[in-house]
């Protein structure tokens, strides 16, 4: 049997022909450590990065941005954008694409809470549609890797299994919801087209250096805490925060791309139950590297329907801004539930890749966070 997982996680870093990965989102956060990482292990890989032009920034601009120049030569820039029919691309383009790509990895969304279900569904939904359309006419597609979030399973409180999706809970925001409808969307194309669905949890930074470019979701109130403006926590002390590095992610997406096992199912890039921590467990971490005071926690229900309104009317400046940013993290300190990981270990383990725990890191996270001003400050590699 370790002769078979040894060969078996050898067939997933070896490709005997070259090959053209489509990949969208690439400019964001998972992206560009998803990019590098198919460049450094893929060497007959090349890559069409599908990104939109912005205001005085070609498409090809953000790409070199990110792209060291060394790699530029196997990288190309398409200028489109997945949320338009035919995702944006110019019939030359989608022609050439469609004749040569043989691989896409989908990771484009928009993952704010405060969109609208209608401008959540034309980026998360409709994007995915567009995308799903355009790998459906390539000539010979090998496999369609899209990357979901396990918070598909919304409010539920109690182990989510991979293979789960629609079970009749409500979801807490425009994004679980329409990030779950974009799953529906995948699921039911795979039963003609190879693929494979990847629900990540919360991606922090690097857990070998802390590196994050992403300050948000768990670092939000880590900053306001290490600042002393907040001390207060409207949730429970065993709620459950599943936490996972980007280097770990970004790995897991890579190696699943070309697993031919993994094809049809979905699988979760979770710390699971034994390796998340709960809100408690991070806080006291957080107190002993920053020296602040114990955290009080507050019922959420009293603190959201009597405490918020009356402190925000008694509170300005920077305190009041707390309050109101921190009104949509809110839900993400009662969660109970837990990530199944169950298809994550058969697949990954054999490659030598699982999930750090989180507390083994959390204390890089904070280290990044102090020597950049929390994202204000640059910090040269070491």
């Amino acid at each position: 049997m370790a002769e078979l997982d040894a060969a078996r996680a050898e067939a997933l870093f070896d490709m005997v022909d070259e090959e053209l990965i489509l990949i969208t989102g690439a400019t964001g956060f998972l992206g560009m450590q998803l990019v590098r990482d198919l460049l450094d292990q893929r060497p007959n890989v090349r890559l069409a990065l599908l990104v939109r032009d912005r205001a005085g920034l070609s498409g090809e601009q953000r790409v070199h941005a990110f792209v060291p120049e060394a790699d530029r030569a196997r990288v190309q820039a398409v200028s489109g954008d997945v949320s338009h029919p035919g995702c944006g691309l110019d019939e030359a383009t989608r022609q050439r694409l469609q004749a040569e790509v043989t691989r896409v990895i989908h990771s484009a969304a928009t993952v704010r809470f405060d969109h609208s279900l209608e401008e959540a569904r034309r980026i998360n939904v409709e994007g995915t549609r567009h995308l799903l359309d355009f790998a459906g006419s390539v000539r010979q597609l090998r496999s369609f890797a899209y990357v979901g979030t396990a918070y598909v399973a919304g409010e539920r409180a109690d182990l989510v299994r991979e293979d789960e999706l629609a079970i009749g809970q409500s979801y807490r925001n425009t994004y679980e919801q329409t990030k779950a409808e974009a799953e529906a969307l995948v699921r039911s194309r795979l039963t003609s087209m190879p693929g494979v669905i990847l629900r990540p949890s919360i991606i922090v930074g690097d857990s070998r250096t802390g590196v994050t470019s992403s300050f948000k979701m768990m670092y939000w109130p880590l900053k306001i805490y290490a600042r002393g403006l907040w001390r207060t926590v409207p949730g429970y002390p065993d709620a459950v925060l599943d936490i996972v590095p980007v280097d770990y992610v970004a790995r897991a997406v890579a190696l699943l791309l070309f697993d031919q096992a993994a094809l049809g199912s979905t699988v979760h890039l979770c710390a699971g139950p034994q390796g998340s921590a709960t809100i408690d467990q991070i806080a006291l971490r957080a107190r002993e590297y920053f020296h602040g005071p114990a955290p009080r926690y507050v019922d959420p229900r009293f603190f959201f329907a009597v405490m918020r309104p009356l402190l925000f009317m008694a509170l300005w400046g920077r305190k009041r801004s707390v309050l109101r940013d921190g009104r949509a993290y809110r839900d993400y300190f009662t969660m109970r539930m837990q990530f199944d990981t169950s298809n994550a270990q058969r697949f990954l383990q054999p490659a030598g890749l699982t999930p750090p725990p989180v507390l083994d890191y959390l204390d890089r996270l904070f280290n990044y966070c102090v020597a950049s001003e929390w994202g204000r400050k640059p910090v040269s590699a070491a």
